[in-house]
This record gives C-alpha cells, structure tokens and sequence, in this order.
C-alpha cells in the first residue's frame, strides 16, 4: 500500500474521535460539572500516559518487521512478535502497579480536586489501572500490524478506541449519573474490545502463529537496545506533553483544569496529520534506506513541505474560530478565558506538527537514544519553567510554556536528522 493510502487511513483512525469529541466534550462538561469533567481530562491523561508502558517496544517492533521484510528475513518476523508482545504485557502490569500505589497520593493531595470528590477520583484511578496491561499489549500487536503496512486494519481498531473515549464517558453519564468511577468502568471496557480486535487482526497477518517461534537471544537484544531509548522517550514526552494540565490543577485549582485543556484537546487533535504520516513513514523510510539514501532525501523533504503548510492553515483556522465555536458550543464566559490560550497553543501545535518528521525519521533508521537524550533534557529544563511560568502568569504561562518547549524541541530534531544524514535535512 503507498504511503498516502497510508496516510489517509492514519487520518481517519482519527478524525472519527476529533468529531466525536467536538459533539460529546460540550455534553459532557454541564453533565458531569465543571471540576468533574476537569478530572475526567486527568484521567484521560494519565490512562494515556501508563498506555506508553510498553517501553517503546510498539514502535521497536514496527520498525524491526518492517526491515526483515526490506531485507528478506521474514522467518525472524514470529519471534520478533513474540518476543515484543512479553515485554508489553510485562511492563504493563509494571504500569498497572504504579499506578495502583500511586493512587492514594494523586487523588489526594496531587491532583487539587476538592474533599468530597478524593474517594471518587482514588477509585477510578485503581479501576484506570486494570486497563493498563491491555494498552500495552495494543501497542505492540499494532506495531506488528502498521510493521506489515496494515494501516486499514490498524485503525479501524484505533477509530473504535478513540471514539469510545469520548463516547462511553457520555453513555456512562447518561445510563449511570455523574460518577467518575462507572466513567472510568467504561473506558477500561473500550480498551478491552480494542485489544481483543487487534489480537484478531494479527493473528490473520503471515507471522499470526507467532506464539509458537522460539526466541533467539540476539532478537530481545536488538528489540531491546531501540526500545531502551524509545522508553525514555515514552515515558517523559507525555509528562512534556501533559504536565502542564497537572500543575494548573495543584497551582490553580481543578476547577480551572477545563479552560486550558478544551481547547488544548482540540488543537492537538490537529497533529493527526504529521501523526498519521509520521506512522506511514516509518516502516516507509525503514525500507527506503536499503534502498539509497536519495530516495530518503526526496521523501523525507515532500512531506515537510505537505505537513508545513496544511497545518500552517489548519492552525491558523482554529486560532480564528476559537472565540465564536467556544462562545457557541459551551459559553461567552469560558470562551473569554480560554481563547488567548487557544491562539498562543495553536502557534505551538504547528511547530509540534512539523517536529514529528524528523522524529519518525530518526526512528526510522533505528536511532531512538538522540531523541531520548534530547527529552531527557527537556523534561529538566522545561519542568521547572512551566512551574514557575504558571505560578507568574496562570493559564497564559502554561500555553507559553509549552510552545516555547515544542519550539526547541523542533529546532533540535532537525539538527539531530541533519547529523544523522551528515547533509543538508532536505537533501
């Protein structure tokens, strides 16, 4: 399948989401109250956090099937699966625990909710641990399939988990009442059917009967050695990502978790455009560098220019539309306090977008310790500017904060490709 097929397949995993959110996210806020619906954000956040448990072996896998298939070695496909999908489950449960002993505190004292909604928001954080192992594991039969090119089977069970985390919290309101715990139930049970669908779609894949491949010690090595890196990466770019949401609440309060994260939810939803190619591009490039490193070149520079200007008008769009569509859907008063920081987000979205080239592409060619190395990085410098940026300017500081991260981390990554090429990025 080519690489726009791909792409476009990527897209649509997740435009069906972004439209059920755009419907259910203004239901869900006058259903659940304001603080409640701040809390189901962090939940969201933090379940999607523990999902990158998988220590960067979804993505090690995709790019390992995808160069045995470049390099005729599909006999090491099987064990290759297998050996990845132990791992998840492993770490999974290690993620599960985590959460599980970390759940007293959050809800308690780390997350700013008020007293009568802490023994509520610890039981929802025990039952979002159950779901853990279940993530994990979908992130690495997903890698075997997008490994394979199987971007149309991949994201129909991504559109069915996607649209189920916006959908199952208003079934959940509507059918239970305003309990973040059947809330909560219900997302744990879209990631179970997820998970279930995508075992079934691997198993119809060549390497299906993976589960009976013996696994050679140099196999985990090499699986190893590029999820090491990718872990750092996993495990610190969604605390870049996402911190900022949490120290608003511990700052702020929870009650104002809401004005930041709607529009932020929606414009990061944009990034499945460089999201979408990005996933097409990887096990793409990974055959292409076999191939001579022009054809690298050229595919590499059409993409830049593909995502730079679709989401340089994508961006500027929602900048303009964030006052009206808010006033409109949700309120003249949340509107007011929350479209300065759509526009500034809506800057750092875009510079977001066209980092995640570079990004896929290093990965790509199995370099995944300069980008942990570079989050490593970020996460120290960038923790205690976002604290003190909301501290100075509340909501305002944490939308500068994070444009200002993702503008270095772009400029970065692009020297970091240019490095690795030893030429000029577009070249």
């Amino acid at each position: 399948m080519s690489l726009s097929k791909n792409t476009f397949w990527n897209i649509a995993g997740n435009a069906l989401p972004l439209v059920l959110g755009a419907v259910t996210i203004p239901l869900l806020i006058p259903a659940l109250g304001l603080e409640r619906f701040g809390v189901l954000t962090l939940l969201w956040t933090i379940i999607g956090y523990f999902s990158l448990f998988d220590f960067g072996l979804g993505r090690a896998i995709t790019q390992q099937v995808a160069t045995s298939l470049g390099e005729q070695r599909q006999g090491e496909i099987p064990q290759i699966i297998k050996a990845g999908l132990e791992f998840t489950v492993l770490t999974g449960l290690l993620g599960a625990l985590v959460l599980t002993l970390g759940a007293y505190p959050l809800s308690h004292y780390g997350m700013g909710v008020s007293t009568d909604l802490r023994q509520e928001v610890f039981i929802s954080l025990l039952i979002a641990a159950i779901g853990i192992p279940l993530a994990t594991l979908s992130n690495g039969l997903r890698g075997a399939l997008e490994g394979y090119e199987r971007f149309q089977a991949s994201n129909v069970a991504r559109m069915l988990l996607g649209a189920s985390i916006f959908l199952f919290p208003l079934l959940a309101v509507l059918l239970h009442g305003k309990s973040l715990v059947t809330v909560t139930l219900w997302l744990v049970g879209a990631r179970l059917l997820s998970c279930l669908l995508f075992v079934w779609l691997v198993a119809k894949l060549p390497s299906g009967k993976f589960w009976h491949a013996p696994i050679l010690e140099n196999t985990r090595k090499r699986l190893f050695s590029f999820g090491a890196w990718m872990a750092v990466t996993n495990l610190l770019s969604p605390l870049l990502v996402n911190a900022d949401r949490f120290f608003i609440s511990y700052l702020l309060g929870a009650g104002v978790v809401a004005y930041y994260t709607v529009p932020f939810e929606f414009l990061v939803r944009l990034l499945i455009l460089p999201g979408a190619l990005g996933a097409s591009l990887l096990p793409n490039l990974a055959r292409e560098r076999l191939m001579g490193s022009a054809l690298v070149g050229e595919t590499f520079a059409k993409s830049v220019k593909i995502v730079s200007l679709a989401m340089a008008a994508l961006c500027l769009i929602a900048a303009l539309l964030a006052y009206p569509l808010m006033n409109m859907f949700i309120s003249e008063d949340f509107a007011s306090k929350s479209w300065l920081l759509a526009v500034i987000l809506s800057v750092g979205v875009l510079i977001n977008g066209v980092a995640y080239l570079p990004y896929t592409a290093l990965h790509a060619y199995g370099k995944a310790k300069p980008t942990g190395i570079l989050h490593l990085v970020e996460f120290v410098v960038y923790i205690p500017m976002l604290f003190a940026f909301i501290h100075w300017m509340g909501l305002t500081g944490a939308a500068l904060a994070w444009t200002l991260r993702v503008a270095w981390d772009a400029i970065a990554l692009f020297w970091l490709w240019s490095k690795e090429r030893g030429r000029n990025v577009f070249a």
